[in-house]
């Protein structure tokens, strides 16, 4: 009977632990407004390619919330925004500023596709070149030096036909 007393009260406990604050079940419009533009700013840092807003993680709900406890404190968005920065770094930012730093963050996709063009540009003229060369090699040892052949011969194929070539 003290067992299921304890496994109770545990479970009764742990629910008050995932509990949401006052905020989230009583929401201020004014605030819940401010928080989802706020959220669509910043990037969540376990998916990366979410906004907080759109993130189910969490850390973004803990962001979230994070967000919310300073609009209640009376912090300006870009107190908030710069708190965030200061926190997790320029990634943070869905749209970080163009700087030393985030350089790469910028510049990175438009190098990568350079990169990729680069290299198959090359490829195709590689295969291009290999492709002349193979046909070259194939060709009768007639047909190689001129257009007629060079004992006069047409050639059809891989077979040599023995007619002249009128000039």
């Amino acid at each position: 009977m003290r067992r299921l007393a304890a496994a109770a009260f545990v479970a009764l406990a742990s629910t008050f632990a995932f509990g949401q604050a006052d905020e989230i079940a009583h929401p201020d419009p004014v605030v819940e407004q401010r928080l989802k533009d706020l959220a669509e700013e910043l990037r969540c840092l376990v998916c990366q390619n979410q906004t907080i807003a759109d993130s189910s993680a969490p850390l973004a709900l803990d962001l979230r919330n994070q967000i919310r406890q300073q609009v209640a404190q009376g912090r300006t968005d870009d107190e908030i925004r710069a708190y965030m920065v200061a926190r997790y770094g320029d990634f943070v930012l869905y749209r970080p500023p163009l700087k030393a730093t985030t350089v790469m963050l910028w510049l990175g996709p438009l190098a990568l596709l350079l990169v990729g063009a680069g290299v198959l540009d090359r490829r195709k003229k590689a295969r291009a070149q290999n492709d002349g060369a193979r046909a070259f090699a194939r060709a009768p040892r007639g047909n190689r030096d001129a257009p007629g052949g060079a004992r006069g011969y047409r050639t059809c194929g891989s077979r040599s036909l023995r007619q002249a070539v009128t000039p």
